[in-house]
């Protein structure tokens, strides 16, 4: 077989070429752009890895300032209250004094009215028992026939008055 025959021939050249070729891309590939493509990956790594330190520092700052930002804000809650709570207790003590002049107020007034009421009531009494002495002496003036003098039948109604 001639084919047979033939790949003593050509079977050194062709493993020599292709140890040329793989050597070619070996040296192209593995010793040129491997290393670039490396160099690139670690750039981009180290830049990643940078950005994540930058974005952690950046955490931290902000952490810190929302920190100071809250304790501010307590500060001036508590301050806010205080002033609340002050303003409360002016607020009240204006409203007892006004609450305790106008007490003083109706308190006169009451007094005032009990006295007007006390006076009317003496009056009423007074009058009662004028009416009572007069219509008393007149009764026992019709029915007895007899004149009773004015003291006596304002003792009388007194008494009656004052026992029932």
């Amino acid at each position: 077989m001639p084919q047979i025959a033939q790949l003593g021939e050509f079977y050194a050249s062709q493993i020599f070429w292709l140890v040329v070729f793989f050597g070619l891309a070996f040296f192209i590939v593995g010793r040129g752009m491997v290393p670039k493509v490396m160099d690139t990956v670690a750039h981009r790594d180290k830049q990643i890895s940078d950005d994540f330190a930058a974005a952690e520092q950046a955490r931290r700052e902000a952490d810190v300032q929302e920190e100071a930002w809250r304790a501010r804000e307590n500060a001036r809650r508590a301050e806010a209250q205080g002033v609340i709570a002050e303003a409360r207790s002016k607020a009240a003590l204006a409203t007892e004094g006004r609450l305790a002049e106008t007490q003083r107020g109706l308190d006169a007034k009451i007094a005032a009215a009990e006295a007007r009421i006390a006076e009317a009531l003496a009056a009423a009494s007074a009058e009662i028992e004028n009416v009572a002495t007069d219509a008393a002496r007149d009764v026992v003036a019709r029915v007895a026939g007899i004149a009773v003098d004015d003291g006596a039948a304002r003792v009388a109604v007194k008494e009656k008055l004052a026992h029932g």
